[in-house]
């Protein structure tokens, strides 16, 4: 009974007991250590090809390449058993698959190039056609007397528990082969990811530098069909990639990272399927990734969800204070537009605030609290309903007017915006206004009439101004 528990290959799907726990983990069983070996590799340089592919916009030709090596294992198959071989050798089915993979590219490329048709288009149909006549063949394979089709449909499905050491070895020098690929042409694919023209223009060879990047998703593809399967080998060539892309724009940063979340995605998934005996490696390699790729999404400071909705979220503040402050500088403008507004003058109703902005009552004073902590506005009264500029907000609302001002001056004279309209146009692009814009449009508006540094306004400012001005939105 021990030793059954002990065993790594019990079919009763349980939790593992603390000694299977240890021997897995410790990787102290040799079909484990040649398992984790493999499929860590392949996740490695399924990563680092992914990489490109997926800048390529080619995430799915490993995809059709995929499928599109089934009749060739079935044909091995076949050809192999007709003239006596071993129709299951693993060197004749993957040289089968190798050309019928390399056969199907070629096939997207004709249609792509020879036809009107776009390449999603061409990756349907060469998927469909060539794992259509992947099934019949297999299906012939069943009725024949030499042989039968029993653990052919490993490559369909993968099956990496059966892998053995020399599996392992081709995998390892295919992973080299990539990366050694790789980095030799590290600047040329970088040409070819980002700028194909560019590249073409400068004299590189695009079509042989493409031609060696799909050559390495060939490659991939065959080696990573064991362990995998050809219906889930597109997910290491895609998912660790985007994963990467989440946490750096940097191409040589993420050609690692991918490379390393593949690499991890093959390690977990081979352990988590040695730890239970039930659950398919394929299947958790890709459920790994999957989590890697989840997490990514959320947390990767780059392009993760998180960091981008904390970026909104500072940009909505600083949009709301830099509004809030305009608003008081410019009612206490409106009120005598001679005068220049200062920080003793009288405070501005609440309601004249909120009339200055499409905004509700409760984010005007969640802006005004946020601010008054800043010590840029203050409360004029006990009950919050009128506010004032402390002589530091004067001074960064004069700020903020000026530079919105200059906007409007410049899109009324070189973008012909109507004088009534320019407030909104103005509103959506300050925003992103940089020292050296501000330094041009001065330069470009010297002549227009200021008061105490700030451009006057180029539409009226008043109490019919206040439709006008709402407009801009929050």
């Amino acid at each position: 009974m021990g030793a059954q528990q002990d065993s790594l290959a019990e079919e009763a799907f349980e939790l593992p007991s603390r000694n299977v726990l240890r021997r897995t983990l410790l990787l102290q069983d040799y079909n484990t250590r040649v398992v984790v070996a493999g499929t860590t590799l392949l996740g490695l340089a399924s990563g680092l090809v992914g990489s490109f592919t997926l800048l390529r916009k080619r995430a799915l030709l490993g995809d059709a390449l995929s499928h599109a090596t089934l009749p060739g294992i079935a044909i091995a198959f076949i050809v192999a058993t007709s003239l006596g071989l071993e129709g299951k050798s693993l060197a004749v089915l993957l040289l089968g698959a190798a050309i019928s993979g390399t056969l199907g590219m070629a096939a997207v490329l004709f249609i792509r190039n020879g036809t009107r048709l776009k390449e999603d288009a061409a990756l349907g149909i060469v998927l469909s056609v060539f794992f259509g006549a992947g099934a019949a063949l297999l299906s012939m394979v069943q009725r024949m007397e030499a042989g039968h089709a029993a653990g052919l449909e490993s490559f369909i499905y993968g099956k990496a528990a059966s892998m053995t050491s020399q599996d392992a070895w081709i995998i390892g020098v295919a992973g080299g082969v990539s990366l050694l690929v790789a980095a030799l042409l590290y600047k040329e694919l970088q040409l070819l990811c980002f700028d194909e023209e560019f590249a073409g223009s400068r004299g590189y060879p695009t079509t042989l530098i493409d031609l060696a990047l799909m050559a390495l998703v060939v490659v991939v593809t065959i080696v990573g069909l064991q362990a995998v399967g050809l219906i889930l080998v597109i997910a290491l060539l895609i998912i660790p990639a985007a994963a990467a892309r989440f946490w750096t724009e940097n191409l040589l940063r993420m050609t690692l990272v991918s490379a390393g979340l593949g690499a991890a995605s093959g390690l977990g998934g081979s352990i988590a399927s040695a730890l239970f005996a039930k659950l398919p490696s394929g299947a958790m390699i890709v459920l790994v990734a999957t989590a890697f790729f989840g997490v990514s999404m959320v947390f990767g400071p780059a392009r993760g969800t998180l960091i981008r909705w904390l970026r909104r979220r500072g940009l909505n503040r600083r949009i709301d204070r830099s509004h809030l402050l305009r608003g008081i500088y410019e009612c206490k403008e409106g009120r005598d537009a001679s005068a220049q507004p200062s920080a003793a003058s009288s405070p501005v109703p609440f309601a004249d605030l909120l009339a200055m902005r499409s905004w509700s009552q409760r984010r005007l004073r969640t802006a005004l609290r946020r601010t008054e902590r800043e010590g840029l506005v203050q409360a004029a009264g006990d009950r919050g309903d009128s506010w004032k500029l402390t002589p530091d907000g004067l001074r960064e609302a004069a700020r903020l007017v000026h530079e919105h001002r200059l906007w409007e001056m410049y899109l009324i004279a070189h973008a012909d915006v109507a004088p009534g309209k320019v407030d909104r146009d103005a509103d959506a692009i300050e925003h992103v206004l940089d020292p050296a814009m501000i330094a041009e449009l001065e330069e470009l508006l010297e002549r227009r009439q200021a008061v105490e540094g700030v451009a006057a306004s180029p539409h009226p400012i008043g109490p019919g101004a206040g439709a006008s001005t709402a407009a801009g939105g929050a």
